[in-house]
């Protein structure tokens, strides 16, 4: 049976794990399966080394261009400065054509913005990097993009979250393909979950509460960080403040953007994660972080990170050495 190429297109300053991850599990398939079910490639946009975001350089197999072998699945991995670069026509009449005639196409963290650009995505579900997901969501809106997904499978598209994510999709893809035991075997080998806890939500730290607004507004939120089991109620708060709640209230709103209850929620959350990364647990973190008991904040740090204060503990517990 004809080995299945797996195309990696990869452009100037790549985000270098976009593209050897993937080849790295697709290479263990291979072993785990006995014999070579996929044949790996890089594509590059033009002749030359492609130089990636960490400085080291790449040598593609072929370029845009060139006569291809029939492309089983085609990815576009991603780069740091995926938001600002332009892509040539060219290279996107070339994906336009391509990716179609594969069996299954798709991006690795914010290669979606370069398929975007093709238009290959419209009507489509995606994800893409946390923190590019809403710009993603902004500048291509017949896009939809699901900001916590790890990975997503819409029809014959494919797309990865951040980085280390571009694994887990090949790692799907390769579960597609032979089955659940090889894939196991291979996420074994490659010391990798199977199938990830949680979403991106646990990675984000864009909800994080920032001090925004007049200086007497950004005083009371520094306060409100600094003492995140305090009386944070409008009336305690406006009298640190020395206005009337109505007015704190409206006031908050208009400069901060949210209403005090939701920002001082989200100061919580951040004041509990990094407890929990120290390695506290849930029950002491509730009290010392201003929620009523154990189970209030679960509900809030599900809604906010997608998984439980316990999970989180378990997988972003730091262990500092003595």
């Amino acid at each position: 049976m004809k080995a299945k190429v797996i195309a990696i297109l990869a452009v100037p300053g790549v985000q270098l794990l976009d593209v050897s991850g993937p080849l790295d599990v697709f290479a263990e398939a291979n072993i785990q399966a006995g014999r070579e079910i996929y044949a790996p490639l890089v594509i590059a946009a033009k002749h030359g080394h492609i130089r990636s975001s960490s400085g080291v350089r790449l040598v593609a197999d072929h370029v845009v261009g060139e006569t291809l072998p029939a492309i089983d699945t085609l990815l576009v991995a991603g780069c740091p400065n995926a938001t600002e670069i332009s892509l040539g026509d060219d290279l996107l009449d070339w994906l336009r054509s391509t990716a179609p005639k594969a069996r299954r196409y798709g991006s690795v963290c914010s290669g979606a913005f370069l398929l975007a650009a093709s238009g290959l995505l419209d009507g489509h579900r995606v994800t893409t990097h946390w923190a590019v997901a809403e710009a993603l969501a902004a500048r291509h809106p017949a896009v939809t993009v699901e900001k916590d997904a790890i990975h997503v499978r819409d029809g014959r598209l494919r797309t990865a979250a951040g980085v280390t994510a571009g694994l887990d999709l090949s790692l799907s893809l390769v579960e597609e393909d032979l089955g659940r035991d090889i894939a196991m075997k291979v996420a074994s080998q490659l010391v990798m979950f199977f199938t990830r806890p949680g979403g991106q939500m646990q990675f984000s730290r864009g909800g994080e509460a920032a001090p925004a607004g007049r200086s007497a507004l950004q005083e009371i939120q520094r306060w409100i960080a600094a003492n995140p089991a305090a009386d944070h109620s409008v009336a305690a708060l406006a009298k640190r403040m020395d206005v009337s709640p109505r007015h704190f209230a409206r006031l908050f709103r208009e400069e901060v953007g949210t209403t005090p209850a939701v920002w001082v929620e989200a100061a919580r959350i951040s004041a509990v994660r990094r407890r929990l990364e120290d390695g506290q647990a849930p029950k002491q973190v509730a009290s010392e972080c201003g929620f009523a008991d154990v189970d209030t904040l679960r509900r809030a740090f599900t809604r906010h990170v997608g998984i439980t204060p316990a999970e989180y503990r378990r997988h972003h517990w730091r262990i500092d050495e003595a």
